[in-house]
């Protein structure tokens, strides 16, 4: 059973901002999903007001009474715990996962150590700290590689590597970053992802994209992207996913509604978890809501369900809760 409340008068959400934009190299992103989940949410008479998350941003969220706050940013200083301890601070209860799981899941080394520990199943990494140790790391790991940033997300910095004479730009791309840097086994087979919505997992989508990888152009731009939804495994190995997704979604402390990717190894058959998104992207192009629609929920509901968050839960998500 959700320990989250079911809200039937949009008036009970009381006025809510919608958190976009910001300062991060996923801003352009961020404010493509958070107009679409601020136009929904009027559509739906819920009283939400577009708040671009620059600046002083907060003070508006305090002297204009804010009940609540749908946060629709991605990246750094919105998906990693920073905006959720600022919200708690003020008291506003808030979407999604709390501080903790926030940073844990955006930081990616740590979300593979913590996978390790608890036996779940990842690709095998390194953290290079310099170009001459990506060498080393490549030495180790094999090729190819994928490099990439350990705290951004929407694969902005990431190289696919397949031989040393790449090593040097995909070395810069990814530490221009300003962030740890991860080199990863590239893993041959399937891309799947596992959508949460209040502690259940929607239907699997396995992603095609018709690029190397499913990259920043793949996921936001190209119309080219194939998304396959049932995802043609057979019941009992998408049940093994789905229940992998919430295993690690629970162990970064992700709570309320977030996204889970995946690639299944060509060779072996296994599922190997590449990272965990506690605010995932809500725009035309984006998987959540494809994975809604699948289940039955259209958009306007997806947006609402993820509002009912905002009220808390026993996991302590959305910051300060209150009574629903």
């Amino acid at each position: 059973m959700s320990a989250y409340p079911k809200i039937s008068n949009a008036a009970d959400f009381g006025k809510v901002a919608v958190l976009m934009g910001g300062s991060s190299a996923e801003r352009d992103i961020s404010l493509l999903s958070g107009t679409a989940v601020l136009n929904a949410l009027r559509e739906r008479g819920v009283d939400a007001h577009g708040i671009d998350a620059v600046d002083d941003f907060w003070r508006p969220l305090v002297a204009d009474g804010y009940a609540r706050v749908w946060i629709a940013l991605h990246g750094r200083g919105g998906e990693d715990g920073t905006v959720q301890g600022l919200l708690e601070y003020l008291g506003i209860p808030y979407t999604g996962s709390g501080v903790l799981g926030s940073a844990l899941a955006m930081d990616k080394v740590r979300t593979k150590q913590l996978l390790q520990q608890l036996g779940l199943p990842t690709a095998p990494w390194a953290t290079p700290a310099s170009l001459p140790e990506l060498d080393v790391a490549a030495a180790q790991l094999g090729l190819p590689l994928i490099v990439k940033p350990a705290l951004e997300g929407s694969s902005i910095g990431m190289t696919r590597v397949d031989s040393p004479a790449d090593f040097a730009t995909a070395w810069r791309t990814a530490s221009a970053a300003d962030s740890v840097v991860m080199a990863e086994s590239w893993i041959h087979g399937g891309e799947y992802t596992a959508a949460i919505l209040k502690d259940a997992v929607l239907p699997l989508i396995r992603v095609e994209p018709a690029a190397i990888f499913y990259d920043y152009a793949a996921k936001y731009l190209s119309d080219e992207t194939r998304y396959h939804c049932p995802c043609g495994l057979p019941a009992a190995e998408e049940q093994r996913i789905s229940e992998l997704a919430l295993q690690a979604f629970a162990a970064v402390g992700g709570s309320g509604w977030g996204r889970v990717d995946f690639i299944r190894d060509d060779a072996s058959g296994e599922p190997l978890i590449l990272e965990v998104n506690t605010v995932p992207g809500m725009t035309s192009h984006s998987l959540v809501p494809m994975a809604a629609a699948a289940a039955g929920i259209d958009f306007g509901g997806l947006v609402w369900r993820i509002l009912e968050t905002a009220f808390g839960s026993a996991s302590g998500a959305g910051g300060a809760s209150d009574a629903a």
